[in-house]
């Protein structure tokens, strides 16, 4: 969250005041669906009207997926395409852009959206333009990857060259027939996964198929290969919130230039972020700094140097260390849980379970469950009984049987949940 929104409901809210916009339809990861589905419901939306991937597989199967399910359902609409990860400032610039950009996707063309500039960043590939077609359009000459930052200052210098924001418009027919001519596997392998897909709050893409499917952004499956890619110049305060330094850089800043998140003492700091999580983060005599704690590790970092993050994960997974292997919180597709304690005799968990959704405990052999209820409502199901428990309830859950616990209530259900025994394989 960057104000009192998410950003899923912030992008959802920036289309109001387009003209003739449909209904959004959301794809996430099937763990996300509780969550989506709330915003959605919350924004007045069909919750139903949301496309599930058991895994990711970037944004050319994911666009496809979206695609498909217009098409067969005999609409050939015009799709606007947008991460839900952006922060923009100007937003009647933003609503402007999108017109223009539905001129040319009428048209035929697959429009994409160009940042104009506000300085050489290294971190963003760029969009070279070519011969104007419009007042607001031009050609599409070249995608660069991201540059160096002798090259960025020469790109924005010579003022032809955009930020690939990641925002496309199309028409759904007109994807569909520019994948099938420049990667037709991932075509195939997504219209397996939507045909094989069942319908459960929303159209869970068939896993098998899914998983098959080749991992591909949308530029490199079609945009960079197609010769009807159009770029719309867009200026409208935006930023890619892809880090902490962006996230600094549109948060709510005190006097002295800090965003600070949570339980955290700053003296003589400026212009940093600090971020805790679980605990006490205390800063003194720093500058231009993000430090993050979680529950599970600490980030210090330079904010000009804060993207080289990724270089801290690459040997995290080299080393298959437990922080990205098995994390202390885990997302769920009722919520999440988070492991305050474990050892050779048992573990200790928070479980947070988001309105409207339940979990199942299969039958799983030589352990306890001991659940107690610390915020919430919960309706229990199981053993041949059903009672409802509230904050305080105590739960004792035989093993042996299997158990389902529905959040009844509009506020989240959290849970303290305590295994004893041996819990090899076991997760709520």
């Amino acid at each position: 969250m960057v104000d009192d929104r998410t950003m899923l409901r912030a992008t959802i809210d920036r289309l109001d005041g387009i003209a003739n916009i449909e209904d959004p339809v959301v794809v996430c990861n099937h763990l996300h669906q509780h969550l989506v589905a709330c915003e959605l419901d919350n924004a007045g939306f069909d919750s139903a009207r949301i496309i599930l991937e058991p895994m990711g597989r970037n944004t050319a199967p994911a666009v496809a997926a979206s695609a498909m399910t217009q098409t067969r359902a005999g609409d050939d609409p015009i799709l606007l395409i947008l991460p839900a990860d952006h922060v923009i400032g100007d937003e009647a610039a933003f609503r402007s852009a999108m017109v223009a950009g539905a001129t040319q996707a009428v048209a035929g063309k697959l429009v994409t959206f160009g940042i104009v500039p506000e300085y050489a960043e290294t971190g963003y590939g760029y969009v070279h333009r070519g011969t104007q077609i419009a007042p607001d359009a031009y050609e599409v000459a070249a995608f660069v990857e991201k540059p160096d930052a002798a090259t960025a200052a020469r790109y924005v210098d010579g003022g032809d060259y955009f930020w690939n924001s990641g925002m496309f418009m199309f028409r759904a027919s007109r994807y569909l027939e520019e994948l099938e001519k420049y990667a037709p596997d991932i075509l195939s392998a997504t219209e397996g996964a939507v045909d094989g897909g069942r319908f459960d709050g929303g159209l869970h893409l068939e896993p098998a198929a899914f998983a098959a499917c080749r991992s591909e952004s949308i530029d490199y499956a079609v945009m960079e290969r197609t010769a009807e890619a159009v770029v719309v110049p867009l200026s409208a305060g935006w930023n890619d919130v892809g880090s902490w330094a962006a996230l600094w850089s549109v948060a709510t800043k005190d006097d002295a230039g800090n965003v600070i998140q949570g339980d955290v003492i700053a003296i003589d700091a400026a212009d940093s972020y600090l971020r805790a999580e679980s605990r006490l983060l205390a800063a003194v005599d720093v500058s231009d700094t993000v430090i993050v704690e979680t529950a599970d590790a600490v980030l210090v970092a330079p904010r000009s140097r804060v993207q080289d993050v990724r270089l801290v994960v690459d040997q995290l997974k080299e080393a298959q260390r437990s922080e990205v292997t098995t994390p202390d919180t885990v997302a769920e597709s009722w919520g999440r849980r988070q492991r305050l304690d474990a050892g050779p005799t048992g573990t200790v968990r928070r479980l947070v379970v988001v309105p409207g959704a339940e979990l199942t405990l299969q039958p799983s052999g030589a352990h306890a469950e001991e659940w107690v209820v610390m915020a919430g409502n919960a309706a229990v199901v199981g053993g041949g009984t059903s009672r409802r428990v509230g904050p305080g309830g105590h739960l004792s859950l035989a093993t042996t049987t299997s158990h389902r616990i529905t959040n009844t209530g509009s506020d989240e259900l959290e849970i303290i949940a305590v295994t004893i025994g041996d819990t090899a394989g076991q997760e709520a």
